[in-house]
């Protein structure tokens, strides 16, 4: 959105293209990905006219936008073509709310945390990146913040000031730290107009005490649904050996129960190597679970999964139950900590 609005300023011609075959017919085409598994034809790479970037060719080296380019108001147009030609397609226009009614931008980047699977695993502080106002678009009804941890920049309050003043609802889509929680912080957060669940990330079991106390803090502010991101399937070690993919599952159910008991929502966030674990079925029968609250609130795993809600689930759970059963013939210890384990029971908060 960027790039359009820079090359529309230049008064140069500016189209969305939907179809590879079409990038012969434009003088420049701008290609980008956010993820490194999207695929894009080699020869398209190859093409005179091609630039492309971002984190999905490039991950954590990927080279930044020129200046001009970075602090330029996106074009909130670009997709308004495409966006029709997906209802007409009986696509829900609700799919495309990010699109219609968001100012998105970043006001800080960067994080301090050196996290080894994270795009920002080089980067050594957070630092001021733009003013609001930069992508702020007062006919826009929200704000979407791609900061990477707000938390960690020195003057967040500062930020949360002049969100505030908008008086828009806005939100940091990200994940914020929950580690660097305090009472002033989630009292500032839990005092404003905050769009949609409040998001923050529990990577690693190591961080289970800190995460457990700055839960009793954020919890004694905020009663709305509060999801914390859980990473799993990635070895720092790299050794990827089967006492690894074990210990990922356990370490993953006991962060499921810790937020269980302080009535928050695990969003399981699998890296792409799950695909090669013994238990990708099991990886894909938590998250499955997890990820849809409705079930999630209601339903311990084994029910989830082996009790049908009258709507034809378990004609489509025949796999789910094979990968289940599996496990639990080979983990029989395991699974009578967390396969029956229920958030309204465990939940500390209602």
């Amino acid at each position: 959105m960027k790039i359009s609005n820079y090359h529309k300023s230049k008064n140069d011609e500016v189209s969305l293209i939907l179809d590879w075959n079409e990038i012969i017919n434009y003088d420049l085409v701008y290609i980008s990905k956010v993820f490194t598994n999207t695929k894009v034809p080699e020869e398209v790479l190859k093409m005179s006219n091609v630039q492309y970037g971002g984190t999905g060719f490039f991950y954590d080296k990927a080279p930044p936008l020129k200046y001009e380019i970075e602090h330029q108001m996106p074009d909130y147009h670009l997709y308004d073509d495409w966006i029709k030609q997906m209802v007409l397609k009986s696509r829900d226009i609700k799919e495309f709310d990010p699109y219609l009614n968001y100012s998105i931008g970043f006001m800080t980047r960067g994080c301090f945390r050196g996290c080894i699977n994270c795009v920002n695993k080089n980067c050594k502080k957070v630092e001021y990146h733009a003013p609001l106002e930069e992508f702020y678009d007062n006919t826009r009804k929200y704000i979407w913040l791609l900061d990477d941890n707000i938390l960690g920049y020195g003057k967040w309050e500062g930020i949360i000031d002049q969100l505030i003043a908008t008086n828009k609802p806005f939100s940091f889509r990200q994940g914020m730290d929950l580690r660097l929680i305090t009472n002033k912080r989630a009292r500032k957060l839990t005092n404003c107009k905050y769009k949609g669940d409040y998001i923050f990330a529990f990577d690693n079991i190591e961080d289970s005490e800190i995460i457990k106390d700055k839960l009793k803090i954020w919890k004694s502010y905020c009663r709305k649904t509060t999801k914390l991101y859980c990473f799993c399937g990635f070895d720092k070690t790299e050794k990827y050996n089967n006492n690894f993919w074990k210990q990922d599952i356990i370490d993953l159910f006991k962060r499921i129960k810790i937020l269980m008991e302080y009535g928050c929502i695990p969003y399981i966030m699998r890296h792409e190597n799950y695909k090669n674990s013994p238990y990708c079925g099991m990886y894909n029968n938590i998250s499955r679970w997890c990820n849809q609250i409705s079930f999630f609130k209601k339903e311990s795993l084994r029910e989830f999964i082996f009790v049908t809600d009258g709507k034809n689930r378990e004609e489509k759970l025949y796999a789910s139950k094979k990968y289940m059963i599996e496990f639990e013939k080979q983990y029989p210890n395991i699974t009578k900590l967390y396969f029956d384990m229920k958030f309204e029971l465990l939940n500390q908060y209602i």
